[in-house]
């Protein structure tokens, strides 16, 4: 083999599948288009969000790049629902996205074990017996193989755009779409389908009228996404909100017939949670303003993203309503919005490693398995190159349970739902939230990273001791009792006389400040960010106890393999349709399998008494042998 992985696609997916399995000691080739346009942000130039910041700490606890990346370039800071309960707060960080593509190509040039060669994969390269993919084949006629490969090919496979009559081939705006590689997925037996995706005008920022607009700020403390760090250092730029109006739906509406959304050009279904502007004026009549946010692209750049509005309409149409919006009045537009429509594969047909079904050594991640954003995709993308890495040294896979990581939430919906429109993760999908806040990302997943191998013993090390000083810390509240005299009048505190200061601050209205202000010596020398920690596990430690027994109800389906050659034909009982779906999906345990729509309780039920018994050993009789 000349490589002992490929990687295919330069994305947020390629980034961190590259990265993991270079670091694991694998000769590792990843092959992009365009070199340049590594980790480019196509869209929003922003990381993190509901649920979405969650993954990217998720992903840097398991030892992957992107938070890592985001703390470089991060121009603007903001936890979201700050007002809410933890589970449903997050971090979202507005990023100069050219000083974003710059991170992200200098973290792959530099890594070793990592090399970098620009072309078009056209083709796998498939052994003898066409069962298992050894490789890939380019536009220019190179033939590269490999014991592994993984596929990250976004929104460029078969990609194309369209901006009102205008339509051409591409998976960007003047960057060529990647042909031809769907017909070796296709001959593998894969599904494909048409999803479709869009993106706003960037427009200059001279030509606004900011004034007009409402000011948003970020938060005047930037936190790390990163664990190995605890605050960042950056210049602050704002973002700013305004509205569309009456006016601005009329111009959309008197030229629906020119947009190719409802022309009957694009057939790829759309995200419904990120709409375009014209689908939020069919499909909400009654409403008459739709909110816009106007966000700076970077330090170096006078762009500016109008987060809301993205459309294929016409370019002379968009000018004309983005003009009557308050700001907007003499917008100069630097590059169109427009829509763009792809190929991707039905995720289904994957393991939960995110490996391929139908042959071996092919690896699947990021929008090309139907997901839609950044985080979703840098997430898929380390945990093929995870899993790919330990199957070339001959390791167990590293699979994430539901109720241990969004990331596990969103492969297991992949893989065991499959899905017909752009996946995007919420903290709704996830039943064990409460448990899954974005500060105990390190808790949850920190040791399964440096177990892999990711993680040196010196960052263990680290990571050790906040655990340990975060425990000390509860330790101390829960063995002092609140005297009179630290109570000290404050109504809020005398009510909780002789209570341990622990019980204390499961008090909604005292914080873990009112605390530290009766002695500051609790705490002291500890970084802010670990008494944040402490103070949200105490108010909290009810619910997520009462989560934790939810968890191991369910634990011994999940503990629970089914071997990937299980024959569900030679299982009695079972009804047909649970049959063919388990079948068709092969999940990976009996609480996965629990989760395949169709399958009944009863035939789960019936599934495990089959399971328990091919795991039951053969009692030799006397006198004879196991053979008989």
């Amino acid at each position: 083999m000349d490589f002992a992985a490929i990687v295919v696609g330069g994305g947020h997916a390629g980034i961190e599948a590259g990265l993991a399995l270079a670091r694991l000691g694998h000769h590792t080739l990843l092959i992009t288009q365009n070199l340049d346009h590594i980790g480019k942000l196509s869209c929003n130039p922003a990381v993190g969000g509901l649920a979405k910041g969650n993954i990217v700490r998720e992903i840097d606890a398991l030892g992957g790049e992107m938070g890592r990346l985001i703390d470089a370039t991060m121009i603007q800071f903001r936890v979201l629902n700050r007002s809410r309960g933890p589970a449903v707060q997050a971090p979202r960080a507005q990023a100069d996205k050219l000083a974003y593509q710059t991170a992200a190509k200098t973290a792959l040039e530099s890594r070793p074990n990592l090399d970098l060669f620009q072309d078009t994969v056209t083709e796998l390269a498939l052994d003898a017996a066409g069962r298992n993919v050894v490789g890939v084949v380019t536009e220019r006629g190179r033939r590269f193989t490999a014991k592994k490969t993984v596929v990250t090919t976004g929104t460029f496979l078969n990609g194309r755009i369209y901006i009102g009559e205008y339509q051409a081939s591409a998976g960007r705006i003047a960057e060529p779409a990647a042909l031809g590689l769907d017909r070796s997925l296709l001959e593998l037996g894969f599904r494909l389908g048409r999803l479709k995706t869009g993106t706003p005008a960037r427009v200059h920022r001279d030509s606004l009228d900011l004034p007009r607009m409402e000011e948003q700020f970020g938060d005047e403390e930037m936190l790390a996404f990163s664990f190995s760090r605890q605050q960042v250092e950056r210049p602050h730029l704002s973002c700013y909100i305004t509205f569309t109006n009456e006016a601005t739906h009329r111009v959309i509406r008197d030229n629906m017939n020119r947009s190719p959304l409802y022309s009957g050009q694009i057939v790829g279904t759309g995200p419904r949670y990120c709409p375009s502007i014209e689908d939020k004026v069919v499909k909400f009549p009654e409403r008459d303003r739709h909110q816009v946010f106007v966000e700076p692209e970077g330090l170096s750049t006078r762009e500016m993203y109008l987060n809301g509005l993205s459309s294929s309409l016409p370019e002379e149409v968009q000018e004309r309503f983005l003009r009557t919006i308050p700001g907007l009045e003499h917008v100069h537009i630097m590059r169109p919005g427009y829509a763009v429509e792809y190929d991707y594969l039905d995720p289904s047909q994957l393991f939960p490693t995110l490996e391929s079904k139908l042959a071996g050594g092919l690896y699947v991640a990021g929008q090309t398995n139907g997901s839609s954003g950044y985080e979703e995709a840098a997430a898929q993308g380390l945990m093929a190159g995870i899993n790919a890495a330990l199957a070339i040294s001959g390791e167990p896979p590293l699979v994430l349970s539901r109720s241990e990581a969004y990331i596990g939430v969103l492969i297991d919906d992949l893989v065991t739902l499959g899905t017909r429109e752009p996946y995007r993760m919420f903290t709704s999908r996830a039943e064990h939230r409460i448990s899954l806040r974005h500060d105990s990302s390190d808790e949850r997943l920190f040791e399964r990273g440096h177990r892999v191998g990711l993680h040196s013993d010196e960052a263990l090390e680290r990571f050790h001791a906040k655990r340990d000083g975060i425990e000390a810390i509860k330790e101390l509240l829960r063995g002092r009792r609140l005297s009179e005299g630290e109570a000290a009048g404050d109504a809020r505190l005398v009510r909780h006389l002789g209570k341990p200061w622990s019980q204390v601050l499961k008090d909604p209205e005292v914080g873990l400040a009112d605390l530290v202000a009766v002695d500051p010596e609790v705490g002291r020398g500890c970084p802010v960010e670990w008494l944040r920690h402490v103070e949200l596990d105490v108010k909290y430690e009810g619910y997520v106890a009462r989560q934790q027994r939810q968890i191991a109800r369910v634990a011994k389906l999940e503990a629970m393999q089914i071997p990937c050659d299980f024959d569900y034909d030679a299982v009695h009982g079972l009804s047909s349709e649970s049959r063919e779906k388990l079948k068709e999906i092969r999940p990976f345990s009996l609480g996965q399998a629990a989760r395949v729509p169709g399958v009944r309780n009863a035939d789960v039920a019936v599934l495990m008494v089959s399971l328990d018994r091919r795991q039951e050993p053969v009692v030799p009789a006397a006198g004879g042998s196991a053979d008989g």
